[in-house]
């Protein structure tokens, strides 16, 4: 709409601001392509602020948006990033500033599949497929390895050479699969389950050389990852280069790096395994030797001591003390019995010299009634009684004469 205005009348710079911001009102959201050159991601904030530069006419136009609009590509989506952003325009009337309120982001080209595959890698962990308690380990010798490639690539010659020059023995069973465009995934998945499905199969073998994001795409493939992680033989991923990682090498059992690299992880070398062989051999034999020595040592210690030595050094001394002890104790028994024989001595002279036998010797007599009364008292006996009386030689009977 016209304004009508002449250097008589004009209008305010208010005025024209309101109008500005009238108009682009009615423009609604767009759909706008361009370049992040600034990116302002406060902790705790719940917008972020975005600068969107368009290189071809070297405009730019600040960007604002709620926290979880730009948290859906933050993932994928950084500073330089090509983006398009669905955004209502804004017009900021004090300062006479253009705007953009994005309510969706969007990268472009790469990014947006990359988006899309950060998006599945979310889900699927999410859902536990890439936990590592689910990893089966790999078989020390593998017997019968199963390897899923494109026919007469360059990673089915690197995974085969170099298996074979490290374990001469090693047989594979190959299944040979497009590993690229819209038949890939299909016949990879049954390459897969066919192999799974082999008893004699010991570990499964994904390769595939280098390229781009586009070219590996089957490899993240939602229904290649739950068929590998439903496998019950052990699978290794082995796509790409070193910086490559599919979402394959999530799931797998073991990634490898490189398809050769994946020969090297598969299968143990001969030579080093008859190095580490010999090397274990080798420290068993010290420890035994060393063992050995040990125990001679503790032998020899034992042995030059005196008590195995000499054994009868210790009876010997043991015998002089146990004589010495004999011949002490005889000595202190004799000197007790003699001790205990002069007293003996004495003490039967003293009962000899205090006995009434001795009395009797010197001429005396104990005059004893019938019932063994002695008389002491000439009134104690009675006319004609029977007394016995008791010398020193015998005894005799007396009659008492008033």
């Amino acid at each position: 709409m016209a304004v009508n205005t002449s250097a008589e009348s004009p209008i305010p710079v208010g005025e024209v601001s309101r109008l500005i911001g009238g108009w682009i009102d009615r423009l609604g959201a767009v759909w706008v392509e361009g370049q992040i050159t600034q990116l302002s991601r406060r902790p705790g904030a719940g917008v972020v602020f975005l600068t969107l530069r368009d290189p071809s006419y070297d405009i730019s136009v600040s960007v604002t948006c709620y926290r979880q609009v730009f948290d859906a590509v933050a993932d994928v989506v950084s500073e330089g990033a090509r983006v398009v952003v669905l955004a209502k325009p804004e017009w900021y009337a004090p300062r006479g500033q253009l705007s953009l309120r994005a309510a969706e982001i969007r990268p472009v080209g790469v990014g947006e599949l990359l988006a899309r595959l950060e998006q599945l890698k979310k889900a699927l962990t999410a859902e536990g497929l890439f936990a590592a308690e689910r990893k089966k380990p790999l078989p020390f010798l593998p017997q019968l390895i199963g390897l899923v490639c494109g026919r007469a690539s360059a990673a089915e010659r690197d995974v085969l050479e170099n298996a074979r020059h490290r374990w001469p023995a090693v047989r594979f069973e190959v299944r040979n699969v497009p590993v690229q465009g819209v038949h890939a995934v299909p016949q990879v998945v049954q390459a897969v389950k066919e192999l799974d499905a082999i008893d004699a199969v010991d570990v499964i073998i994904v390769a595939r050389g280098g390229g781009s994001v586009e070219d590996l795409l089957p490899f993240s493939d939602e229904q290649l990852i739950r068929t590998v992680a439903d496998c019950r033989t052990p699978v290794v991923s082995a796509i790409g280069h070193e910086p490559d990682t599919p979402l394959l090498d999530y799931v797998a059992d073991l990634r490898a790096s490189t398809p050769t690299d994946a020969a090297k992880k598969v299968v143990p070398d001969v030579g080093e395994e008859v190095e580490r062989v010999r090397m274990l051999r080798d420290r068993a034999r010290r420890c035994v030797e060393g063992f050995i020595e040990r125990e001679e040592r503790g032998l020899a210690h034992a042995l030059a001591r005196p008590s195995i030595e000499d054994p009868h050094r210790m009876i010997d001394e043991r015998a002089d003390h146990v004589a010495s002890l004999v011949d002490r104790t005889r000595r202190c028994l004799g000197h007790h019995l003699d001790r205990a024989e002069s007293e003996l001595t004495h003490t039967h002279a003293r009962v000899v010299a205090l006995s009434p036998a001795a009395t009797l010797k010197r001429g005396y007599a104990v005059l004893q009634k019938a019932d063994g009364h002695v008389v002491r008292d000439p009134e104690e006996v009675g006319d004609d009684e029977v007394l016995r009386a008791r010398v020193s030689e015998g005894e005799f009977t007396v009659r008492v004469d008033s």
